[in-house]
């Protein structure tokens, strides 16, 4: 891979820069507050960057707002800010994370990084209405559960980018006991039995 590729995205040398800040960052902070798994550090270019950067890539022309819930270190959505602000510099970007630890992470990085996304300290349950066009969120909960947090949190018509494992079948065949939905799947550049799920239309049964 290229140093200005990422996921199949072409990004400058200054955002590529802005990468390898991120990464040094990450390794620095993760023994004291557990950002990711240690047994990730050794390939984070491929575990986090591109597996976060490949939902860039999936993301509908348009969107105003992207709103990533439980960013912990800052995977999806992070990744995401630091595109946008080279890819899609009119787009704003909302980080939720609920540990006040892991959010100062992410303020940390933004302001090293010198770019803007908007972090939020608060549970994703209790927080007003984001109001986003687009969710995202990584690891977070099963679909069906995920499901009604990015509900609350999308405008009519908007939609979820949403990684899940080998198991996603299942989860699927769970979540549609609660809600209606489109879902279209896109396989993971990074892990043979992962997919992201493209959710639209979403409804309660």
């Amino acid at each position: 891979m290229s140093d200005a590729e990422i996921a199949g995205l072409n990004v400058s040398r200054e955002t590529d820069e802005r990468f390898n800040r991120y990464r040094a960052l990450l390794e620095k902070w993760n023994p004291r507050i557990n950002l990711v798994s240690r047994s990730t550090l050794v390939d984070v270019w491929t575990r986090h960057f591109v597996d976060s950067a490949q939902l860039m890539g999936l993301c509908p022309a348009g969107v105003r707002h992207w709103a990533d819930l439980g960013s912990g270190g800052g995977f999806p959505g992070l990744v995401v800010a630091v595109l946008a602000a080279e890819l899609a510099p009119q787009m704003r970007v909302t980080l939720v994370e609920s540990d006040q630890r892991k959010a100062t992470f992410l303020w940390t990085v933004a302001r090293d990084l010198k770019i803007a996304p908007e972090i939020i300290t608060g549970r994703i349950e209790e927080i007003p209405n984001l109001e986003a066009d687009l969710i995202s969120a990584r690891a977070l909960a099963p679909l069906d559960q995920l499901l009604g947090l990015a509900f609350r949190h999308l405008l009519p018509g908007g939609v979820a980018l949403l990684p899940k494992g080998i198991g996603h079948a299942r989860e699927i065949s769970d979540a549609l006991a609660l809600w209606r939905f489109d879902v279209q799947k896109y396989p993971s550049r990074t892990d043979p039995g992962a997919v992201i799920l493209k959710i639209e239309g979403l409804s309660r049964v």
